[in-house]
Order: C-alpha cells, then structure tokens, then sequence
C-alpha cells in the first residue's frame, strides 16, 4: 500500500523529513477495522512527532491522526461496524498513523461518517472535536444542554484562546451551540476574527494584547471558564488572573517552565488537562466514549447545529502535500483545518 512516513526526524524543509513508501497492507485482528483512507488532516500533534531530533527509526514511521475512509475488512471481535461502512476517527498514537491506503484502528474509538459530509470535510472534525468536547464537558465538566439558566441569571462565559485553530473552531461552536455558554474567543487578525464570529463568538480579543484589559473593556471582570489551546506558559499568567471565583481553566498544551498555580488557591479555581489520547493510550475502561461522542458530532453536524471546519484541502495525499502542509502548520497562521485527500 502507498503511505508517507518518516525514518529520520529532520526539519520540513528537508525533502527526506516525509517520504512516499510502499508497506504491507496490515490485516484487522480483535476488535481492529482495516480501513481503506479516503481523506487525512493534520494537527499540531503531527508536527510535534515530527519535530528535528537524533532518532532513527528502522522500519517506516506512519504518522496522522485524522481520517474519514471505508471499512474494508473486520476482525473477529467487531460488533459496531461492517465492510462498506462510512467512518471518520483520531486513532491512537501509540500505533501506525492515518497517513496510508489501508489502517488498522480499534473500532470503539470509531464513528459513523456524518451523511451530510464527503471524505474530505468529516477529515477535519475528529482529533478537534474529540478534544474540543473532552475540554469542554469531561474535563470542565461544563452541561452540555444548560441553555436555560435561571431568568434572573446570565449565561456562563468561557474563554477561548487561540479561537481560529482547529480545536478553537470546534470548541467555540459546542461552547455556544450547544452549551449555551457566551463565548469570548481570541484572534490577532481580521480574518482569524471574523471566522469566529461566525462559529458563535459573541466577543473577541487579541491574545497578544492584554487580555485582561480587554475583557475589562468588554464588560467582563472575569469569565467561568477558560480554554488555553496555544502557548500555556504564556497565556496561564492571564487565565489566572480573569478567571472567576470557582472556575476552571483548561489547557490542551504542554508547559515548558512551571505554572504559578498558587494563583488559584484564593479563588478556589483549578486546572485541568485535555489529551484526546488518553483513553487510547490508556485503554481506559469508558474506551468506547470516543467513538459514542463522534457519533454525537455526526448527529449535530447532519442536524445543522455544528459544521464542519476545513481551511484548505490538497489532493492527492502524497509526501510532497504533507510537506506543504506541515510547513504551513509550523508557520502558525492556520484558520481552520488543512486536509488532504485521494491517494
């Protein structure tokens, strides 16, 4: 089967950091669906597996955390799904990635293609919408159907920093669609700013002037939720400092240095992480949650209440593309997701 991987962990510039190979077409043992890979996006995730570093892999690494395809063939423990299914998933990191003809991926992390999308537009709402719903209502534990508050009671706000990214433009829809929240979303240009007014923002600052001062200037002396999805060791500082008394500010991203929690204890706040791979990597016992929950976002997104988020779509899926894609991904000025399709 064709796929693009890598041997060395060199910079996207170098035409050897994602190479076209040929590899054996896997076949699906346990609960495993083979499926053939119609449409790909990528993520931060890839470009960070990517990243320059004195590694040397002896065999082919397939990277890719973002598929829509068709079920090709079953292994013997799979209940939920059969050959000729539509389906769309974020797959696991521990194991060979989506950027391939044919991949392996366990069945229960797995969900039925949204009707109303191709190949390519399903491609770009797994890994954001997994993590956007996680942040949202596993780790926040936001309601997901709190659009009625009290008639005396405002509606909860949230803060979503790095609004027009992959995540932001999910988060943003389910934090306003669908949990009624009044979402301040962050953006440094007029046309990051102006898509997410259109996901649902009611607000939006730029999160490389002064947030709190901007919130302020807004109406806001602080918000119930905060959602960091870029620069964490840059962005905590003001998450602590306009979140409310009793909130909670999550993050999707790695710190470098240490966080100054102790800004939190006198407001009682706290701080959670998001790693969409946990369940994954952990076989978790609520495994099977991911593949319900995007079979969640397929029933919104035929519904009309969520829409799909591609930026930009390249065909066909080859080496060179990839290469284009994380290039543009490592630059930082990505609206939406970049997807690939047709091998």
């Amino acid at each position: 089967m064709k796929a693009v991987a890598l041997t060395r962990y060199l910079p996207i510039t170098d035409p050897e950091s994602l190479i076209d190979v040929e590899l054996p077409t896997p076949q699906p043992q346990g609960r495993d669906l083979l499926v053939a890979v119609k449409a790909i996006a990528v993520n931060p995730v890839d470009t960070k597996v990517r990243a320059p570093k004195d590694q040397v892999e002896s065999t082919p690494r397939v990277l890719g955390w973002d598929a829509a395809g068709v079920v090709e063939a079953i292994g013997p423990e799979v209940t939920a799904f059969k050959p000729g299914d539509r389906v769309f998933y974020a797959g696991d990191i521990t194991r060979p990635g989506a950027n391939s003809e044919f991949q392996l991926i366990d069945e229960r992390i797995v969900g039925h293609l949204p009707a109303s999308l191709d190949f390519a537009q399903a491609a770009a709402l797994p890994l954001t919408a997994i993590t956007a719903w996680e942040a949202l209502f596993d780790r926040l534990r936001i309601p997901a159907k709190s659009l009625a508050p009290a008639a005396d009671a405002r509606p909860a706000t949230i803060l979503i920093i790095g609004g027009a990214g992959g995540v932001g433009s999910i988060a943003i829809q389910l934090a306003a669609r669908v949990a009624g929240l009044t979402v301040i979303a962050t953006a440094s240009r007029p046309e990051s700013e102006q898509w997410v007014r259109a996901l649902g923002a009611a607000h939006v600052i730029n999160h490389f002037g002064d947030m709190p001062a901007q919130l302020q200037a807004a109406g806001f002396a602080s918000v119930d939720y905060v959602l960091i999805l870029n620069d964490t060791d840059r962005n905590f500082p003001a998450a602590a400092q306009v979140i409310a008394p009793q909130g909670m500010i999550a993050t999707i991203v790695e710190n470098a240095a240490p966080l100054d929690i102790g800004a939190l204890k006198s407001k009682s706040a706290g701080l959670v992480w998001e790693f969409m791979f946990t369940r994954s990597m952990y076989q978790t016992a609520d495994m099977e949650q991911q593949g319900k929950l995007l079979d969640e976002i397929a029933r919104l997104i035929d519904h009309g209440t969520l829409k799909t988020t591609v930026g930009q779509v390249l065909s066909p899926i080859n080496a060179a593309n990839l290469r284009a894609a994380h290039a543009t991904l490592e630059a930082g000025h990505v609206i939406g997701k970049i997807v690939l399709k047709d091998f």
